[in-house]
């Protein structure tokens, strides 16, 4: 958890309020496994009625974290940036190394033998961190949509989708998006495009929907009227609209979690992890007798 000082400063009484209630926040969330973006750790200060809810308050409280952080007040590795990632090659230390890598990480496809192929999508990359935590224990693929799919995008999904499906399989696609006019028109679009690439996956629409805005209560952003789509979203709903990111990450977790369990054969599932735990056993033995591996390989007769 480093905190790292480079500009020492000085914070006025409501500046050092709002450090410590992000580290309150911060310390929630690491300790269910989740790193939170700046836009998740805004909205709980709306829910929690600390800030209003406007782009002015967005880039004080921004501005804080930043001098924050700058200050070595706030952890360095609390707060993701999913937009701006480095891309590199990994290196190991010795063929050990990646042995005993590999037997930590090895892992069967533990959906091959269900009856459904299950994926997340999200509109937003922002979220995919969130979502990475979750699904990646339940073997859910992530697919950060970033707003309306590409036709590349979407045509190499469809791609995807028909192999399972001539493996007898049946998709299903979990949508994740903003309820905003163009955020409930992209599971429709989803759904059409695929269909128009010949694969016929379920598109379920999990968040966010309007019994979930009334349920839990996130804090609305007025609609956008230069949206093409605005005028039938008006007619349903009104000129408000709300972010998939103003949901609890327990609430999104609980959600994501639900929607998997009702396709997840649960006697095959387990079948499957008792299958990879052997094999992950054996490659763990390999790697803890490496030198006995590597003399027997390297032996000349």
């Amino acid at each position: 958890m480093p905190k790292i000082t480079y500009t020492p400063r000085q914070f006025s009484k409501g500046s050092q309020e709002l450090i410590e209630q992000v580290n309150e926040i911060i310390d929630e969330y690491e300790a269910q496994g989740l790193v939170l973006t700046l836009r998740q750790i805004y909205y709980k200060f709306v829910t929690r009625n600390i800030i209003r809810n406007n782009q002015k308050e967005y880039k004080r409280l921004g501005s804080v974290i930043n001098d924050g952080r700058l200050a070595g007040l706030i952890d360095w590795d609390a707060i993701e940036d999913r937009t701006r990632n480095l891309v590199s090659n990994s290196h190991w230390e010795s063929p050990q190394e990646i042995v005993e890598i590999c037997a930590r990480q090895y892992a069967i496809d533990k959906w091959a033998e269900q009856k459904y192929r299950v994926e997340c999508w999200v509109e937003k990359e922002a979220l995919a961190g969130v979502f990475e935590a979750v699904c990646k224990p339940l073997d859910v693929p992530v697919f950060p949509c970033r707003g309306y799919v590409s036709q590349s995008e979407m045509w190499g999904a469809a791609q995807r989708l028909r192999r399972y499906e001539k493996a007898g399989q049946e998709c299903v696609i979990l949508h994740f998006g903003d309820h905003d006019p163009s955020g409930i028109d992209m599971s429709r679009d989803i759904e059409d495009r695929l269909k128009l690439f010949r694969c016929n996956p379920e598109v379920r629409r999990l968040a966010l929907n309007f019994d979930q805005i009334q349920q839990y209560r996130p804090p609305p952003n007025p609609a956008k009227a230069t949206d093409a789509r605005f005028a039938s979203y008006q007619t349903q709903f009104g000129n408000e609209s709300w972010e998939l990111d103003a949901l609890d990450p327990k609430t999104l977790k609980g959600l994501i979690e639900g929607g998997v369990f009702e396709y997840r054969d649960v006697v095959l599932w387990k079948a499957g992890l008792k299958e990879e735990e052997t094999a992950k056993a054996v490659l763990a033995s390999i790697g803890t007798r490496w030198k006995d591996v590597a003399r027997f390989l390297t032996h000349k007769p």
